[in-house]
């Protein structure tokens, strides 16, 4: 009923099969055709995103049409860290450095164009995505720059201020650029609310209200250069990243004895990164990529909880390193058929150290002091064929061998093999309308934060760690629909089907000091997805200049749990995830308005001897944008504008689940509220 009351609406604004230059813009900012349009890419100028009046190429990328940034994975390797964004065709050389931040120091004024590719298009990656856009940028250099200053206001009287620095520059053979980014931060997660905990009746056995605060001061410095290299271009990029992080809560227990428990916990972390590329065409039809990238990040967590007499200590050092390389030979033969062929090795460690203990008496942790490396190949073969206007077809094998080797607590060596074939087919029987079908193997990394063991001292969770995983795998059949319409608006419905192998949860591991909870492999399990994108222009309405950006995704997934044996949702997987963006542009007066709405998310884990329950409400921000002169932006925000909450449900046994009585159920309900931000921001330069 949603996707036909949402398709008729459509259709009040255009007729069936118009032309798909004339159906992204209205007349006064038509998108210029594209050559290759009918290879399933449509260019976007920057007279399309003029009425937004974009300071950035995310601004842009955040106004097209049918489309939404996905950031990428945070997994090892490079290949399946992809996010759906290239930069003049390219992926970028990082992956610590988050892609709306590479976006942000692109200048709107720099960027030629938008090309939307979807479905695949003969000569180019598109990273295992059904839709990428790739920003092209002007040529020519010449000195830009950049300089912001926000501050913050917090609904609990704390204020902070960030500052952030922007320079580049250089000529149509070389260029630089550098970045400065430094500000004091504040954990919006956190804030004061009641906590009840009952008994197995229902009847309160405890009272209290609990008073949270986290905050965080973040520096990140980026530096990157290019130049023109033993025939082709050689580039250079290097990101340095520090966060120093405190919670502090003070949880005062009114019931049924007067008692105060705190937890204060300290998290700093730094973290750099040096990539390398370098791009060579031989001839027309032929091009080398040879990338290489190192990373390395020291984490320090420290956790004291107390309670009167009672106290517990939690303690980690962690290391971790990754050292990528990676070649890729690309060849078109001819404008309907392109080749693909390269290999990637990775090496990454990890060295961590961790203890606990109760009243100063140490409790031995499974897997609490760990070393383990994974030396990592894979090769991969893709081929994108157009046989026909209407048709596209992609098809590709890549196929991993990993060796994973930990000593310390625990001791083992293993190798695993993975072949991950792909096929995709794309169909456009005109313009206006595409059919996307995807099925691929996809085999998930391995997580080495589960390979050691963590702690939440304020919930009373300690977590064993596990070295002895394997990655989950799953087979996945992939149908989308995407429609254009007369006057910009976009729909696409995506439905998607895993069949999982080694699902990745939760399990108990019982050891001499007790039994505790562990990531764990529990055996096959499926996951179904529905996804709606909508992006509706509000002018053939009546409301001229303003836009309706929406997307949701509907979530059901399946497997037995390793404690009961009965089928439950696998954990940690979101049932709804929902946003919706309004915006208001008013070139006359160089202000643009909206509205982003958040939708609230619901999350369960299930360990052995509890169930736990986390749920963010809707969140909402408010905003408007005025520019007062062309160098000159000025925003103006109310961040969480619902002024919602965050609320936390555990359910604790006493004992394994299969066995034993509800103990207590511990209610959290911490209320958050406004934040009230402003950001101005001056250009200068070319």
């Amino acid at each position: 009923m949603l996707v036909s009351a949402l398709a008729s609406a459509l259709a009040l604004a255009a007729p069936d099969g118009a032309q798909e230059a004339q159906t992204v813009a209205p007349p006064s900012a038509a998108v210029e055709q594209s050559p290759s349009q009918s290879q399933g890419v449509i260019r976007y100028p920057p007279e399309f995103f003029a009425a937004a009046q974009p300071t950035t190429a995310l601004d842009m990328l955040l106004r097209l049409p049918g489309f939404n940034i996905d950031t990428g994975d945070s997994v090892r390797g490079f290949e399946g860290a992809a996010g759906n964004v290239l930069i003049d065709g390219r992926r970028p050389a990082t992956k610590t450095d988050n892609l709306e931040e590479i976006l942000r120091r692109i200048p709107a004024s720099q960027v030629a164009r938008i090309d939307l590719i979807r479905g695949g298009a003969p000569g180019v990656d598109m990273q295992g995505k059904s839709v990428l856009a790739s920003v092209i940028r002007k040529e020519g250099g010449g000195f830009r720059g950049l300089v912001a200053l926000s501050g913050r206001s917090v609904y609990d009287g704390r204020n902070t201020v960030s500052a952030r620095v922007e320079l580049s520059g250089g000529s149509a053979a070389r260029t630089w650029e550098t970045s400065f980014n430094m500000g004091k931060g504040i954990d919006d997660g956190s804030g004061e609310g009641p906590g009840v905990r009952t008994g197995p009746s229902g009847a309160v056995i405890q009272r209290s209200d609990i008073d949270q605060e986290g905050d965080t001061i973040q520096t990140t410095a980026t530096a990157a250069f290019s130049t023109p290299l033993a025939g082709g271009t050689f580039k250079l990029n290097g990101r340095a990243f520090d966060d120093s992080f405190k919670f502090d809560e003070v949880n005062h227990i009114v019931f049924p004895t007067d008692r105060v428990e705190k937890t204060v916990d300290h998290y700093d972390e730094l973290e750099t990164e040096l990539g390398a590329s370098f791009l060579r065409d031989f001839g027309s039809k032929t091009t080398l990529e040879v990338i290489g990238l190192r990373q390395d990040a020291q984490v320090d967590i420290v956790s004291d909880f107390s309670a009167g007499v009672r106290n517990a200590n939690f303690t980690l050092d962690r290391t971790t390193s990754e050292t990528i390389g990676r070649a890729v030979l690309k060849h078109r033969p001819n404008d309907k058929l392109s080749l693909e062929g390269g290999a990637e090795v990775a090496i990454n460690v990890l060295e961590s150290e961790t203890a606990f203990a109760e009243n100063g008496v140490a409790i031995p942790l499974p897997a609490a002091n760990v070393r383990v490396q994974e030396d990592r190949g894979e090769a991969f073969v893709k081929a994108v064929w157009r046989p026909s206007a209407i048709w596209t077809l992609e098809g590709g094998l890549r196929y991993e061998a990993s060796a994973i080797e930990s000593s310390g607590d625990v001791s083992l060596e293993k190798t695993l093999y993975y072949p991950k074939p792909r096929l995709a087919a794309t169909w456009a029987p005109n313009t206006s309308t595409q059919v996307r079908f995807r099925f691929e193997r996809m085999v998930d990394q391995l997580d080495f934060d589960d390979f050691v063991a963590d702690s939440s001292l304020n919930t009373g969770v300690v977590t064993a760690g596990n070295p002895d995983l394997v990655p989950e795998q799953a087979w996945v059949t992939e149908g989308a629909v995407e429609q254009r319409f007369k006057g910009g608006a976009v729909l696409v419905l995506t439905a998607r089907h895993y069949a999982i192998s080694d699902v990745v949860d939760r399990a108990p591991v019982f050891t001499p000091a007790g039994v505790f909870d562990a990531p764990s492999n529990i055996g096959d399990g499926t996951k179904d997805e529905l996804a709606l994108t909508l992006s509706l222009p509000l002018a053939p309405f009546g409301f001229k200049g303003a836009t309706i950006r929406g997307e949701s995704t509907w979530r059901r997934s399946e497997v037995n749990d390793p404690t009961t044996g009965e089928a439950r949702e696998i954990s940690g997987l979101h049932p709804v995830d929902w946003e919706i963006h309004f915006t208001h542009d008013l070139p006359v007066q160089r202000t643009n308005w909206g509205v982003d709405l958040y939708g609230g998310w619901r999350e369960t884990h299930y360990r052995f001897d509890e169930i736990s329950t986390d749920k963010l409400k809707p969140f909402m921000v408010l905003f408007a944008e005025w520019k007062p002169r062309s160098d000159i932006v000025i925003r103006a925000e109310i961040q969480n504008a619902t002024s919602r909450g965050f609320r936390h449900t555990r359910t604790v046994y006493d004992g394994p689940r299969n066995t034993a009585d509800v103990l207590f159920v511990d209610d959290r309900d911490i209320q958050i509220g406004s934040i009230y931000w402003m950001r101005v921001r001056k250009t200068f330069g070319a």
